[in-house]
């Protein structure tokens, strides 16, 4: 059960003008259901990308970035659920070619505009003829799905529908931000099986829009994990049609920029935090912070040591306060000359441990407390320096092991 995780309500998910979408049921893996989508962009619009780190990265992500790289104006999306393309060889690259190539003769487009995702089961090939016929069927309809529709279409393990939409004033005029997001398990995006896509009509330079991209992945997908499994075919997408035309940011340091960049960052962290709240079996969402770090990753590193722990994470799913697994997590997190008589450790606002021992007022029941809500959050502070991160993930059930142990049937 998804953990305060609802399905979004269609009549708040804001269409973004110069992106049409439409969907089609290809029973690529599974009859019935939504699994091919389409999203038509506007000429103009900027579109950036950031992909997983995993080297063994699918065929849909090596087009993707050639295709990104090429610098001609990407003009749709297309994407697959039910099998991800990957560890498919030549075959697989030929394949996800192929399908480019048919969305932009439906077009009337070039087809290195045009960029690839596939989700699914991995060291499978691609059922062509299906997802050609998708295809086929979902340009027909482009402008007829909504962004829920869109949510839908690229789910694969998910139990819910992931779309967050907002309207931000800026310069006055309205501008609106919505995306979708797939995902709940094999996620530790390292840019999990995740995608994300987030439009905005405002208008953002194309080099202004890439430096971005990397920095809102850096504060929203690649600080979530559920399993610390980086998957092959993580890609998070985000364009800027330029609809808003009284809303533009050309070089990222006008007044406004800020509070356009603002907005897509919110959006893209509920979007991520939906992944985790709606992670294989989890029953309980926790918020790892890691204060006073020498750097940023040495934070991120001490942070996704609780965070991927098996014991920590067992320990929040049967609601035991066995904090010492923290610590011990803090310890071997890879920083040599970690002082632990400077470490200090909450569990939300109760005081664990002081200078790297328990503390003396800290009593079990108040643990016991925190450890039985199901939203839970993880402080601590190193004593070495002043920055900080956050990172979000869920506990380990018995269910997440069932999920995957039945996920090919």
């Amino acid at each position: 059960m998804a953990v305060n995780l609802q399905v979004p309500q269609e009549s708040k998910l804001s269409p973004v003008n110069g992106v049409d979408l439409g969907f089609a049921m290809a029973h690529i893996r599974k009859p019935n259901r939504k699994d091919v989508l389409i999203a038509r962009i506007c000429e103009g619009a900027s579109v950036a990308g950031v992909f997983t780190q995993n080297r063994f990265c699918a065929a849909p992500v090596q087009v993707c970035q050639a295709n990104l790289a090429k610098g001609k104006g990407i003009r749709a999306l297309v994407v697959n659920t039910g099998c991800a393309n990957a560890g498919t060889g030549e075959r697989g690259l030929s394949d996800a070619r192929q399908t480019t190539a048919s969305v932009a003769n439906l077009l009337a487009v070039d087809p290195e505009q045009v960029l690839v995702f596939s989700t699914g089961v991995i060291l499978e090939n691609l059922p062509m003829d299906r997802l050609l016929a998708g295809v086929d069927q979902a340009v027909s309809q482009l402008g007829q799905a909504s962004w829920l529709d869109a949510a839908h279409a690229i789910m694969t393990t998910d139990t819910l529908p992931k779309a967050r939409s907002r309207v931000a004033e800026v310069l006055g005029q309205p501008v609106t931000f919505t995306g979708v997001s797939k995902g709940a398990g094999m996620i530790r995006p390292n840019m999990a099986t995740m995608l994300g896509f987030l439009a905005t009509d405002a208008s953002i330079a194309p080099k202004v829009l890439e430096r971005w991209t990397k920095a809102i992945a850096d504060a929203s997908f690649n600080r979530i994990t559920i399993d610390g499994d980086t998957s092959t075919n993580d890609s998070f997408i985000i364009i800027a049609t330029g609809k808003q035309s009284a809303v533009a940011v050309e070089t990222g340091d006008e007044p406004h920029a800020a509070a356009v960049f603002d907005a897509l960052k919110a959006t893209s962290i509920e979007l991520a935090q939906a992944i985790v709240r709606d992670g294989e079996g989890a029953t309980k969402f926790i918020t790892v912070q890691v204060e006073q770090a020498a750097s940023v990753d040495e934070a991120a590193k001490v942070a996704y040591a609780i965070a991927h722990s098996p014991l920590v994470k067992t320990a929040f799913f049967a609601s035991d306060p066995n904090l010492g697994r923290i610590l011990a997590a803090v310890g071997y997190a890879g920083i040599a000359d970690l002082d632990q008589t400077r470490i200090q450790l909450y569990l939300g606002d109760v005081w664990v441990a002081k200078d790297g021992g328990r503390h003396p007022d800290y009593l079990e029941e108040q643990g016991q407390a925190v450890m039985n809500e199901a939203e839970i959050t993880v402080r601590v502070q190193l004593g070495r320096g002043s920055e900080a991160t956050t990172v979000w993930t869920t506990d380990l059930s018995h269910d997440y092991v069932s999920i995957n142990a039945d996920y090919r049937s």
